[in-house]
């Protein structure tokens, strides 16, 4: 039985089409990966299914009470709440439905034997709902899967306001289990989760037994978890049995055969027009040649995909930095309390440093201090000379009004509106992207920008926070390629083995250093 059904779904932005007469059926059970490169719409899919976004056409129907999870990149988190109420809300409806149990008990007493016996049924029935969806235990369940994500570590009873990107990401996903849906729908997940709790979350997904719908770039992840992969591309969607391995092979080889049909088309095609050119004004060949005319009109042209620009990483190399990079003496980071023991650290030129562990340890926190954006607690930051640095933040301001272009500009005044586009381009942006607002980007496209601003700068040193997060597979591969080609220093915070392992030169686990219990 189908649980979401999906027909004719047409939408855009402005001149920027995204889907164009898209069908969708998702069965009982199905563990559906929702792959495409960054901008071609995944996001916008879970958005219109969840009713957050209009479509421009089509219908979208839901089977009755199937109760629906969404784990939203964007989601905020209101101020005041403590980790534990975020949680405890995911059994907000059993609590209502508790409410509702104590309003019939106050009126038993003012009712005949008859409606006395409708209201016990009533109230049997809501008490078997509490039993069934766990209410009497909500304190175990909630202290269980925070324990499974690592919250317990950073206190239930924290302020929500307080936390990382990491953490927050981790309490939304916790809050979203104990809801236990009929449907999950993940959008990146793995994003700001360190690699423990991708693990746990790995096993949660693959003993999970209802449905779900997961955009994600990690390929390790989506090829441990699903059994069917739908691929968002020119406007349709597309499905194929398997896993994103299984993908890849029949995707290459439908290319392939396309790409064959089309030349042999085209072939046939030129054939039939020179014969016509040739034949058409001659007497004795006229009625050959509107015979393969007709053949021409009639015939159904296969036209083969539009390339998307690749994106293609070259950082520009500034002067040579002197050899030491920075050296710190007894450095204590933190905010009003210390994250790190006294730290000691050196990094010389050349070397490639992945910074790894897990969330809310202070990864970012003692970027911050090294770059002197932040005050240490206690302690020393000596940096070296000639240092010219590239800093990429995880976290910006979602909300900017200006096109890709502005931004672009803003910082670069000299470039010509040529260069500035040929730059955005080469960072795998199309022309519509790069002339669309930021605040209107998908992460990854967002992402893009930025790397674009960073790679056009002369740098010795990049200070990468999570460069990977929302970027899609051919963009990783390329970044990858471009860092280990880098002739610089690099410090980089990253939770993907697959990806920083052939970058770093040595590597640093912030375990080791850190106040916090992990």
């Amino acid at each position: 039985m189908s649980i979401l059904t999906v027909k004719n779904l047409s939408h855009g932005f402005g001149d920027r089409a995204i889907f164009d007469n898209v069908s969708f059926r998702l069965l009982k059970g199905e563990h559906i990966g929702l792959i495409g490169a960054n901008g071609e719409g995944k996001s916008s899919f879970m958005n219109m299914i969840t009713r957050k976004l209009e479509p421009d056409a089509g219908s979208i129907e839901w089977s009755k009470n199937v109760r629906v999870g969404y784990l939203d990149q964007h989601t905020v988190l209101e101020k005041g709440m403590t980790i534990r109420d975020v949680l405890k809300s995911a059994f907000q409806y059993l609590f209502d439905l508790e409410a509702s149990m104590n309003q019939i008990y106050e009126k038993m007493g003012e009712v005949s034997p008859e409606e006395l016996e409708a209201l016990l049924e009533e109230v049997g029935v809501i008490q078997d709902l509490l039993t069934n969806n766990d209410f009497y235990i909500i304190d175990a369940k909630v202290e269980e899967v925070a324990r499974g994500l690592g919250l317990d570590d950073i206190g239930l009873d924290k302020d929500v306001q307080d936390l990382s990107g990491g953490q927050r990401t981790k309490i939304l996903l916790a809050k979203l289990l104990l809801e236990k849906p009929d449907i999950l729908l993940l959008d990146e997940p793995t994003n700001y989760l360190d690699e423990q709790h991708i693990e746990w979350l790995k096993r949660y997904l693959l003993e999970y037994e209802n449905a779900f719908i997961l955009i994600s770039h990690d390929i390790p992840f989506l090829n441990s978890v699903v059994n069917l992969i739908y691929h968002v591309e020119n406007q349709e969607l597309n499905r194929y049995v398997g896993d994103y391995d299984n993908f890849l092979q029949i995707y290459e080889v439908k290319k392939q055969q396309m790409e064959s049909a089309y030349k042999k088309q085209q072939q046939e095609i030129a054939e039939l027009k020179d014969f016509v050119q040739r034949n058409k004004a001659r007497v004795s060949t006229r009625n050959m040649a509107m015979s393969r005319q007709k053949k021409l009109d009639k015939m159904d042209v296969i036209e083969l995909s539009k390339e998307k620009p690749k994106p293609q990483f070259h950082f520009k190399d500034a002067r040579t930095s002197g050899k030491l990079i920075f050296e710190t003496k007894n450095l204590v980071i933190g905010y009003e309390e210390p994250l790190s023991k006294p730290l000691n650290l050196t990094m010389e030129r050349g070397q490639k440093i992945a910074l790894v562990g897990a969330n809310g340890i202070g990864k970012t926190t003692l970027l911050r201090s090294l770059l002197g954006e932040i005050q240490p607690i206690s302690g020393s930051v000596e940096r070296g000379d000639y240092l010219h640095i590239g800093y990429f933040q995880q976290e910006l301001n979602d909300d900017n009004q200006k096109t890709c272009i502005e931004e672009f500009w803003g910082e670069f005044p000299s470039y010509t509106q040529y260069e500035v586009r040929a730059a955005l381009a080469k960072c795998g942006l199309t022309t519509k992207h790069i002339e669309s607002k930021i605040m209107v980007l998908s992460g990854g496209e967002k992402a893009k920008v930025r790397l674009a601003k960073l790679i056009n700068r002369e740098t010795n040193l990049l200070v990468l926070d999570e460069p990977t997060n929302h970027l899609d597979v051919e963009a990783k591969e390329e970044l990858k390629r471009a860092l280990k080609e880098y002739k610089g220093s690099i410090l980089l915070i990253s939770h993907e083995p697959e990806f920083y392992k052939e970058i770093a030169t040595d590597i640093w686990n912030g375990e080791s250093w850190t106040t916090k219990l992990v």
